[in-house]
């Protein structure tokens, strides 16, 4: 009796991967990749959702693609965010002010991951002393020196890796 179960269970598992759709006959979505670094790495994420209409249309015409609007991120628990931090002058770069590289805590991996993030505006005190930071232990380290302020307006963005030191989807 136990081998027809097993032998039953067999047929099926086969029946059920033949029916099903194999990958290269699935439907692909392309997204456009911003870069910006995590741990000091280069990573490479998607936006795909924001809280505030201001920001969904800054990242929408930023990358041409569209960021949809969804207000209720902005009630997601604290606990459950991790932070971005984007810069407002400094040196130029591929952020969405035309200033370096955003930078992320929390890269896949590592216990405090999520994709939903809390911005954070990143502004130099004097813009001739910037630097490019990629850690977060920099960018708060140069806040406690008094060289950058860090502004956390409320707004929340769902911005999942895609490229990360270590991995990749």
């Amino acid at each position: 009796m136990k081998k027809i179960t097993v032998l039953l269970l067999a047929v099926l598992l086969l029946t059920l991967t033949a029916c099903a759709p194999k990958a290269a006959e699935m439907p692909k979505a392309e997204l456009p990749a911003g870069k910006a670094w995590a741990d000091g790495k280069e990573i490479f994420f998607v936006h795909t959702e924001a809280s505030d209409p201001g920001v969904a249309e800054k990242l929408t015409n930023m990358m041409e693609s569209p960021v949809m609007l969804v207000p209720s991120l902005a009630n997601v628990p604290d606990e459950s965010l991790a932070n971005v931090y984007v810069f407002t002058n400094g040196i130029e770069g591929s952020g969405p002010f035309g200033f370096q590289a955003d930078v992320f805590d929390n890269p896949p991996g590592t216990d405090g991951y999520t994709p939903l993030r809390r911005l954070n505006v990143v502004t130099w005190t004097d813009e001739s002393k910037a630097r490019e930071l990629t850690h977060v232990d920099d960018v708060l380290a140069a806040e406690a020196a008094g060289e950058l302020t860090i502004e956390q307006p409320g707004v929340v963005i769902n911005m999942p890796f895609v490229v990360w030191d270590g991995g990749q989807r």
